[in-house]
């Protein structure tokens, strides 16, 4: 089972991910993972990027696609899930083409809603537990709010990241997201249209809802391949 998976930071979608990923065995594929995995290998790709990546330029996409394809053809016996690429229409287009040409099936795009206040909020909201970080704990969801600054697991004093603070770069990580014109929507709106016309299948989830919910709907849809 070959999945690309779409959602706004703040949606749950690593959580979903990571969910998708432990229930069907497939290799989590995320895009600043594969510059790191060309950049240890040493390959002519990853070398190539590298010297814009030192020049503080962006890599293009005549490099980038190739990398990802690399590694999605490397994951392709066990299934892959993508996550994070790609993040405007043209890598999309270009990604698509290059699926296509290496015979690499892609079975689902999943893409996670969620409005974009909610989003900010769930990522300012977001506290930590200094004993166990898997206690889950957020000021703007009421089945996880702590009490107060404790922890509602443990009691422990929480603390919250500074980027999650950082409302002018959510912000600016949002732009890039919920722009549907040239940013990652439009990305994830080219798949729409495009399984329309294929046997690939498009999948869009509420992610309104908890994590135990959002994953009760997700699961059995993904169970049908």
């Amino acid at each position: 089972m070959n999945i690309i998976i779409f959602g706004p930071n703040g949606s749950g979608k690593g959580t979903q991910g990571a969910l998708i990923k432990e229930k069907y065995g497939l290799a989590h594929i995320e895009s600043g993972a594969i510059f790191r995995e060309h950049l240890k290998k040493g390959t002519a790709l990853g070398l190539q990027a590298k010297a814009y990546m030192d020049r503080g330029d962006l890599v293009p996409d005549a490099l980038t696609v190739p990398m990802v394809l690399d590694i999605l053809r490397e994951k392709s016996s066990g299934g892959w899930l993508l996550d994070g690429f790609p993040r405007n229409p043209e890598q999309a287009e270009k990604l698509w083409e290059a699926l296509k040409s290496a015979g690499l099936r892609l079975d689902y795009v999943v893409e996670i809603l969620l409005a974009r206040e909610t989003a900010k909020k769930r990522i300012m909201g977001r506290r930590l537990c200094p004993d166990d970080p898997s206690h889950p704990n957020n000021v703007f969801i009421e089945k996880i709010r702590p009490e107060g600054e404790l922890c509602r697991i443990c009691g422990a004093s929480l603390t919250s990241r500074a980027d999650d603070q950082d409302a002018a770069a959510i912000d600016k990580r949002h732009d890039i997201y919920y722009d549907a014109e040239n940013g990652t929507l439009a990305a994830a709106r080219f798949f729409k249209d495009l399984t329309a016309r294929g046997p690939t299948r498009y999948i869009e989830i509420d992610g309104e809802g908890d994590i135990a919910l959002v994953k009760e709907k997700l699961l059995p849809l993904l169970a049908e391949a």
